[in-house]
């Protein structure tokens, strides 16, 4: 009896250790940049949103005095150009079919326009600042502060619908892919990987090679731009002031 005896202790021993320690839950997923080509890029272009749909990249770029909205061939000249009059500054971008939303940064509202000519059809007051915009599948925006906030809003009427903490700071351009959300993180070279309905970061995605690439040292010309290129696994990304755009994949990193 000494065999059956032993191994029902051990048994419980093991049950007990388990049910007094947790699993450990593991961390986001760390991934890289393995960059699959460059396109030109506009270099006075102050990125602050992007975005392909239907063929056409748009590009919603900063700073008061030289804020933009334009759409074109990605790497092409834009066909297509809005201006915002100063002293108003640019900020992210999304794409709703016949009409998208540009938001201001500290202007205090958003702006809908027609997407085919980028005329303004109308502007919705929100509070705070506006930084990232992008929307999920089912329509639903989705919009950072520079906060560790992702803010929710109906895209008819641009209203609060919810919120999530990702308990990142800094949150800025977004990008919408399926139930993720992409985020660049302000004055840095990572994007995150969001879980849009729990806010947990799924993946971090170092991208610090590309500023060597671009050739820039401003501190202030930072990654800040993401457009997912519809029907492939891949990305356009894009910086304040940088002269390329990197279409990209993203890989885990290589070892040894």
């Amino acid at each position: 009896m000494r065999t059956p005896i032993l191994t029902t202790l051990l048994l419980a021993a093991a049950l007990g250790g388990c049910a007094g320690t947790p699993a450990t839950p593991s961390g986001p997923e760390q991934l890289t940049v393995q960059v699959v080509s460059t396109l030109p890029h506009d270099p006075a272009a102050f990125t602050e949103g992007l975005e392909f749909a239907g063929g056409t990249l748009y590009e919603s770029t900063g700073l008061a005095g030289q804020s933009q909205l334009t759409a074109g061939p990605a790497g092409g000249p834009p066909g297509q150009r809005a201006t915002l009059p100063s002293p108003l500054f640019g900020e992210g971008v999304t794409i709703l079919g016949p009409t998208l939303w540009q938001l201001t940064w500290q202007d205090g509202f958003a702006i809908e326009r027609d997407t085919k000519t980028l005329a303004e059809l109308r502007r919705v007051p929100f509070q705070g600042e506006g930084w990232g915009l992008c929307h999920q599948d089912s329509g639903r925006l989705v919009m950072s502060n520079g906060s560790s906030w992702l803010t929710f809003r109906d895209p008819k009427t641009f209203a609060v619908t919810g919120s999530v903490d990702v308990g990142r700071d800094q949150l800025n351009e977004l990008e919408c892919v399926g139930d993720d959300v992409y985020a660049n993180v302000w004055h840095t070279d990572t994007i995150l990987r969001i879980d849009a309905a729990t806010g947990h970061v799924t993946a971090t995605i170092d991208a610090g090679q590309l500023r060597a690439q671009a050739k820039v040292t401003d501190p202030e010309a930072v990654l800040n731009g993401i457009a997912a290129v519809p029907g492939t696994d891949e990305f356009l990304l894009a910086g304040k002031q940088w002269p390329v755009t990197f279409r990209v994949r993203f890989v885990p990193p290589k070892h040894g």
